[in-house]
């Protein structure tokens, strides 16, 4: 076991440095979901999987403590399965390789899951406990929280008794989250026929990579650099010198919730004008490179490349280095009614070509973001407009609504004085621009009253992710001081 589980509080480090040894990217939960099973089994507690596949454990209350109100406790059991290129990890099979870096645990070359392996590790060490007094428990650990909420989508009423619900989902110690934005994914397809490479032509592969990327709804108005963006502007910027340039293949980004980091494109010109692409690509370079001036490590390289087999029609490929043009990317509109909050965003996330049963198209996923249901579908249509222009095919799909913030809130009154009590200090009370499952699940349970909180984890979503040991800390002491002061029926 990884030395993170002598780090304190042990309890729940030991479980996250555990939870690291699962492989469990989203919709492959398969692993975890047996270990936490069986976890709560080998502790006679109550545990069943719903439906869809969520894990629901119960645990009584301590003694005298049974009149209090049964409260719930809610993260999700999967995490972004990201890494660098150069980084040999099969998130499928291997386990997480957590190290201590610092004030910070991180991992080696790949996302830590600690979004919300930290929530879901606290959640096992509180249930675990034999020394924490605690009103009636409820767990809910769902499944496929970031590939599209399929655990929350799917949650069914009638599952528990629980008046207030707390969701360990957000990152930053010290704050007490309310609402979230609801968000929708658009999925194009842009056909093209492939032609033989021009007899003359010689290839090149084009990388884009070291970005900082991040986490789509957290990190989408930090002016962030988009590896598709950036990859489109070179290409168009080159064949508007070179118009004989043709493109061979694109794979850009990877997750739709992930600002993309790396692009990979394969690219062919006349032979006689590989020096004027190479001149172009690093004049681009450099101003592109002023203009992103918080992305230190970005490297855009050409190198030479074999021969590929085919390359894109020129139709086709005008109108897709168009369409990407086009695409919104980043923040569409800040809030008007919370001060410094993005309220409505678009994240470009994947672009791939791909060959399918003797067809071939281009693939692009995009996340878009929105505190407003009808500014969420809004923009979506925007989006799709702009591919749909180009040719593609489109669709709107995996919806899921905002969490409409309750100020008036009895649990968040409780939360804010018990934090004051502890540190002297008020906590920030805040709406966040990323997809919580507060929102889908008070679908089912209406009555829930709901707040978000958790440590400090910085770049989820993206091989840099980490937490902060002091912050994991004081997020456990909170935890367990609002455990026991939950009030009584």
């Amino acid at each position: 076991m990884s030395s993170i589980a002598e780090l304190s509080p042990k309890p729940l480090w030991q479980h996250f440095a555990r939870l690291c040894q699962i492989p469990r990217p989203s919709k492959h939960e398969q692993r975890v979901v047996e270990y936490i099973v069986d976890f709560a089994k080998n502790r006679s507690l109550d545990v069943q999987l719903d439906k869809i596949g969520n894990i629901i454990i119960k645990k009584p209350a301590t003694p005298g403590m049974e009149d209090r109100k049964t409260l719930a406790l809610q993260s999700h059991v999967d995490m972004v399965p990201q890494k660098n290129a150069d980084t040999d990890h099969d998130f499928l099979k291997d386990p997480i390789r957590p190290t201590i870096d610092g004030e910070w645990v991180t991992a080696e070359g790949t996302t830590l899951g600690a979004d919300n392996g930290i929530g879901v590790a606290a959640i096992l060490a509180l249930m675990e406990s034999t020394d924490t007094p605690h009103g009636p428990l409820e767990a809910l650990l769902t499944i496929d929280e970031e590939a599209g909420m399929t655990g929350a989508k799917n949650l069914q009423p009638g599952l528990f008794e629980a008046e207030l619900l707390l969701n360990l989902d957000t990152e930053d110690e010290g704050e007490l989250y309310v609402g979230c934005a609801g968000g929708m994914d658009i999925n194009v397809q842009l056909p093209y026929s492939a032609e033989p490479v021009p007899a003359d032509h010689q290839a090149f592969r084009l990388s884009v990579r070291g970005l900082r990327g991040g986490h789509s709804g957290l990190d989408i108005d930090k002016g962030r650099g988009n590896a598709n963006k950036i990859a489109n502007r070179l290409i168009d910027t080159a064949q508007r010198e070179i118009p004989e340039l043709r493109i061979a293949a694109l794979d850009g980004g990877s997750l739709r919730n992930a600002i993309p980091r790396e692009s990979f494109s394969t690219l062919t010109v006349p032979a006689d004008l590989a020096l004027k692409l190479q001149r172009t690509i690093a004049s681009e370079c450099h101003a592109i490179i002023r203009e992103l001036d918080n992305e230190a490590k970005l490297e855009i390289a050409l190198e030479a490349a074999e021969t590929p087999t085919s390359v894109m029609d020129q139709a086709s490929q005008q109108n897709l280095i168009r369409a990407i043009r086009c695409c919104p990317n980043g923040v569409e509109r800040m809030s008007t009614a919370l001060e410094g909050i993005a309220d409505t965003s678009n994240n470009l996330a994947r672009v791939v070509t791909e060959e399918a049963e003797g067809k071939n198209q281009v693939r692009i996923q995009c996340l878009v973001r929105s505190l407003s249901d009808s500014a969420r579908d809004q923009h979506g249509l925007n989006v799709a407009a702009a591919f749909e222009l180009a040719g593609a095919h489109t669709s709107l799909d995996n919806a899921y609504p905002g969490w409409t913030p309750n100020m008036q809130s009895p649990l968040l009154a409780l939360m804010k004085d018990v934090y004051k009590e502890m540190t002297g200090e008020e906590p920030e009370v805040k709406v966040i621009h990323a997809g919580l499952e507060c929102g889908l699940l008070a679908k089912p349970y209406p009555h829930w009253d709901m707040v978000s909180f958790g440590p400090t984890i910085r770049r989820a979503h993206s091989p840099e992710e980490r937490v902060h040991i002091e912050s994991v800390g004081k997020f456990w002491e909170y935890f367990l001081r609002v455990i026991e002061v939950v009030p009584a029926s």
